[in-house]
């Protein structure tokens, strides 16, 4: 996300984390901003301040394969609470990260790590991070960086027997309720909703999101 009143009007909806993405090819892009300053908190009001900063909407910020340093900065200046890793990142880039921001700059920051999921032999890739991130992300295979919207066979999924929890993402849209709703596996602890709520790049559509998440939710 990136707009103040649209970061607003979905952080007041029964959601859990809102993304920002810092990868600069994207057309959801999140421009730097110095500390303390910008769209986040500063632009956004009193009342979605608090809210945020609450601790009731987590803020994730998307990365792919940036400079540790360069992570490091927007996890001070947006006070992300995780970090989504969506490129080659190897291991030790990882740790690296975690042992910079953690306890000095970020003590509760916690690591997602993107899987690209085309068949269930993608999942062993999931193997190597335990110990070393917090969640995964499985998402739809594709050329490019960020996310094609496409949907991917979650049958793979079922898979899937690492011990780190996952969000499951990949192309999830308003149709898909009943979908999601019989998906079930145990390390399943949410899902990504993205291209197909939006009304233009990073500008969410509040009606459809608000009836999509209520629907899930009962």
């Amino acid at each position: 996300m990136r707009e103040p009143d649209n970061i607003r009007a979905v952080s007041e909806l029964d959601i859990d984390m809102i993304g920002f993405i810092f990868y600069p090819k994207s057309s959801r892009f999140v421009e730097m901003l110095s500390s303390r300053a910008g769209i986040i908190p500063d632009r956004l009001g009193e009342d979605t301040k608090s809210s945020i900063l609450s601790g009731k909407v987590k803020r994730v910020g998307v990365f792919v394969d940036e400079m540790v340093q360069s992570v490091v900065t927007r996890i001070y200046n947006f006070q992300l609470d995780f970090v989504q890793l969506h490129g080659d990142e190897p291991i030790t880039y990882i740790d690296n990260l975690r042992a910079t921001v953690v306890p000095d700059i970020r003590p509760e920051l916690k690591v997602i790590k993107a899987i690209s999921v085309a068949c269930k032999e993608d999942l062993e890739k999931a193997k190597q991070y335990e110990g070393h991130v917090d969640m995964l992300l499985f998402d739809t295979k594709c050329d490019s960086v960020g996310g094609s919207g496409e949907k991917f066979n979650w049958d793979f999924i079922n898979e899937y027997d690492g011990s780190l929890p996952f969000i499951l993402s990949g192309g999830i849209g308003p149709d898909d309720v009943e979908r999601v709703k019989a998906f079930a596996h145990p390390k399943c602890v949410g899902i990504d909703l993205n291209s197909k709520f939006e009304t233009a790049p990073a500008v969410k559509d509040i009606d459809l999101l608000r009836d999509f998440v209520a629907k899930i939710r009962n």
